[in-house]
């Protein structure tokens, strides 16, 4: 799983060509792009990213800087969080992957963790500043930051509004909280109290799920997961606990229009009742060796502690395997025709 504390594979055509005049342009090939974020590790420089199409691993952009966080695609360009060097970098996409050297952009010292983007603005949460700041992407200029109470983790949105997960308090206790934010006034206008350790989001009719982790005193991992209902104003909230050692990760997906959780080294579906259907896990490679999941397209990816990207299909069969960088937590999709 993606250490949060210290820190396309396939070509198609398709299209029928019904004259001369479109098949110039109908007969491109469609180049599907996943991106790796490598964080590596701590207090080094040596975060990278890793750059897969159809033909393997066709870049790995060494030295991108310490804890290379997450990864956000918009239209043609690449956003990076780099988390200890407290930056964000942005890159041109081509079919080709991407272009250097980008935009770098100073967050200041804030220890910049996930990203979202609503109105051609970038909202990404912060530790070391505890809030969520604003990138407008015209100006490329900092608007006023949203200031929140604790370290905010995870940042999704509907379009409108924006929620962010605050996993853990100042002193590093847990929370509980998950806040909305109306993007228009960049405001706090409700407040979910969801159980401890809200790490994940996922947005699903009308229906936030939260996958969790938190600690004990002694640092040992427990796990849950929680349901708003976002249907009502007086939204309905579900919470599950699993207790230790029996899920592995904090991450939530949706997969084949199901929603699934992290679980022993993979993905499994959740029941309405936030249970774990453990018969429908996908994903056999040894949880402790597991660093982080992802799905894209009906495939699941699993990041490992020794470099690796292992892609499943829905059948648990292990379709390919890429030698990426130190540590994948994060992964992003880009294609060049929609």
């Amino acid at each position: 799983m993606k250490n949060k504390i210290l820190v396309g594979l396939i070509s198609l055509i398709s299209f029928i060509s019904c004259s001369k005049e479109t098949t110039d342009i109908n007969t491109e090939l469609k180049t599907e792009l996943i991106f790796v974020a490598n964080e590596g590790n701590f207090g080094s420089s040596n975060g990278s990213i890793s750059v897969i199409s159809k033909n393997g691993v066709i870049q790995n952009i060494e030295n991108v800087g310490d804890v290379v966080q997450s990864l956000l695609v918009n239209n043609d360009k690449l956003f990076v969080t780099i988390n200890n060097s407290h930056k964000i970098k942005i890159f041109d996409i081509t079919t080709d992957g991407i272009l250097l050297p980008g935009i770098e952009v100073d967050t200041d010292g804030s220890s910049p963790r996930e990203m979202t983007i609503v109105n051609n603005k970038l909202y990404f949460t912060n530790w070391n500043t505890q809030d969520v700041k604003i990138l407008n992407l015209f100006t490329y200029d900092f608007e006023p930051p949203i200031s929140v109470n604790g370290l905010p983790e995870s940042i999704i949105n509907d379009g409108e509004n924006i929620y962010v997960g605050i996993m853990m308090n100042q002193d590093y206790s847990d929370a509980s909280e998950v806040l909305k934010i109306n993007s228009n006034t960049n405001k706090i206008i409700q407040s979910y109290e969801v159980g401890y350790g809200p790490t994940s989001l996922l947005l699903k009719n009308k229906n936030l799920f939260v996958a969790r982790t938190y600690y004990d005193d002694n640092w040992d991992a427990f796990y849950g997961t929680s349901q708003v209902d976002l249907t009502f104003d007086e939204s309905t909230i579900s919470i599950m606990n699993y207790g230790s050692g029996v899920v592995c990760g904090g991450s939530i997906h949706s997969f084949k229009g199901d929603t699934y959780r992290s679980f022993q080294g993979g993905i499994a579906l959740l029941k309405e009742d936030l249970n774990i259907n453990e018969q429908t896990l996908i994903g056999d490679t040894n949880s402790s060796n597991v660093y982080s999941v992802e799905t894209i397209n009906d495939k699941v990816y699993i990041g490992t502690y020794d470099g690796y990207v292992r892609v499943l299909d829905e059948t648990n069969q292990e379709i390919s395997s890429y030698k990426v960088g130190k540590f994948p937590g994060d992964f992003e999709y880009w294609t060049n025709k929609k």
